[in-house]
Formats: C-alpha cells, structure tokens, sequence
C-alpha cells in the first residue's frame, strides 16, 4: 500500500524525513518550494540567484531536520533558514561588488547594456514588476526582511518577529518604514518629484 504524502502534517513529514523517508522531505520541498523562492526573489531581485538560494536553503533544511520543532509552524521555520541563506547572500555580494570595480570598464559596460536590453524588451506590466523587485531588493535588511515576510509572505506578525528575533512592535515599525521608503523609491524612479516640483 503507497503513502499519500499530501495528507501528512508537516510534523508527520518531518518525522518520516528524519527517518530516511526521502519522499517525505520531496513533499515538504514540493509544499513550500514557491513561498521560498518569492521570499528569495523579493531579497534579491533576480530569479537565477533566488533559484539558487532555495537550493541553498532545502539542503540547509534537509541537514537541521533534527533539530526542526514541530510544534513551529514549517513555513516559519523554512522561512527562518531562507532569511539567513538571504543574508549570506548579500555579504558575498558586498566582497564581489568590490571587486567587480577592478573589472575593466568595457566589460561592465557590456553588462549594464546586456541588462538594459532585457529590460526594454519587456512589457510593461513585468517592467513595473522588475521595478518593483528592485526597489525592495535595494532596502536595508533591516526593512527587506519584514516586508518581504509580511507583505510577499504572508506571514504573520507573530510568525515574522519569531523568524527575525525581533519583538511584534518591531515589525510593525520596520514595516511602515519600509513601505514608506519603497513608495519614496518607486517615485523617485518615476521622477514624480521632478514633475511636482
């Protein structure tokens, strides 16, 4: 008789995980790979990177799943691990931004006219979309990380102050930051203060 995966708790396929069961941890990928990969894409802007840090974060869920308390919601918990491949991600980001500068100028030229190309073939709705992404790519973490675990995420503010270790007032204040640097962002890359000026 075959296991119907999709009706087992996240505890349940925890459980079966740790025990070997790789067909459970297949569900548990299967059940929040999308949420994962929005949350990475939202940090990062860019679907290749994003693809890879959901790698980077399954493997790194697959090693501490031990350690997973099932009485904590999968999501948050998978959310946490994701924050932090997210993190790693942006200080070796940071070491390769400065050394990129020691790249001869034409080569970077090809790279932004590359990049600019891919952007002018674009409609406009996924042009709005990419702004968007790179806005919020753009925050600090300290604003990225509620933004993208509330708004994108949906998680709530409990679950977000759990997954950032920070209090549920935090997040409240981080967000309306957050939201109101974004919409400072997005204006200034649509040059509404220049027309209202």
């Amino acid at each position: 008789m075959s296991l119907d995966w999709t009706t087992l708790s996240d505890g349940e396929l925890a459980t079966l995980s740790i025990a070997g069961r790789q067909a459970a941890f297949a569900e548990i990928m299967r059940r929040y790979r999308q949420p994962i990969f929005r949350l990475a894409r939202a940090f990062v802007g860019e679907a290749d990177e994003a693809l890879d840090l959901v790698q980077e974060t399954f493997v790194a869920a697959h090693q501490a799943m031990p350690r997973y308390d099932t009485q904590r919601a999968m999501k948050a918990w998978l959310s946490t691990i994701a924050v932090n491949k997210c993190r790693d991600w942006a200080r070796k980001r940071a070491v390769r931004r400065f050394f990129s500068f020691a790249a001869p100028l034409n080569e970077q030229a090809e790279t932004i006219a590359d990049d600019q190309v891919a952007v002018d073939d674009a409609a406009s709705d996924r042009q709005e979309l990419a702004k968007v992404r790179r806005a919020i790519a753009t925050l600090p973490i300290n604003l990225k990380e509620p933004l993208v675990l509330r708004t994108i995420e949906g998680l709530s503010q409990a679950e977000t102050a759990d997954v950032l270790g920070i209090s549920q007032k935090a997040v409240e204040t981080r967000l309306y930051r957050a939201r109101a640097r974004l919409v400072e962002k997005l204006d200034a890359s649509q040059g509404v203060g220049a027309r209202d000026a």
